[in-house]
């Protein structure tokens, strides 16, 4: 079956979501020696990148939602690789920090998904791959959007 067939018979959602599906698989897969799921890495990475983050925030920037950041969360301190300490202005709520275990499992797995995003761009060219990313990014920006608008006539704004 070729693209185009593909693409006649599906929405880009049901493309994409396939195609992030098939990926995560792959990284599962290459992760399964350390313990981790693609989704408790991508956090954690996010944690490495921005240590002392509240769990709000963590679940705004890996688009996760607050149920699903709060699994993960859990998962991680239970392995050792992250710990929550209550935040000073808000009680309720979490910082979350990194600890030595978990920076070390990201140098050790980083190369990993860097790896698989250089084998991806093993099926395409370079310009490919940049035309790609900028499409990629401007469907999630529309997406985006999309949300923040319908949020706010929820709220009323």
């Amino acid at each position: 079956m070729t693209v185009q067939e593909i693409a006649l018979d599906h929405s880009i959602g049901f493309i994409m979501g396939i195609t992030h599906r098939k990926l995560a698989l792959v990284l599962q897969n290459r992760l399964k020696n350390f313990d981790i799921t693609p989704e408790q890495w991508s956090v954690l990475y996010l944690i490495s990148r921005v240590d002392g983050l509240i769990q709000k925030e963590i679940a705004q920037r890996s688009g996760k939602d607050k149920p699903t950041t709060t699994r993960i969360l859990d998962h991680l301190e239970t392995k050792g690789l992250i710990y929550k300490k209550t935040g000073t202005e808000d009680r309720r709520s979490f910082v979350v920090h990194i600890t030595d275990k978990g920076r070390s499992l990201i140098q050790e797995t980083e190369p990993i998904e860097r790896q698989l995003v250089n084998d991806i761009k093993e099926c395409m060219s370079e310009e490919e791959y940049e035309i790609l990313m900028k499409l990629i990014l401007r469907i999630l920006s529309y997406a985006n959007n999309e949300l923040t608008s319908k949020d706010q006539e929820r709220d009323g704004q």
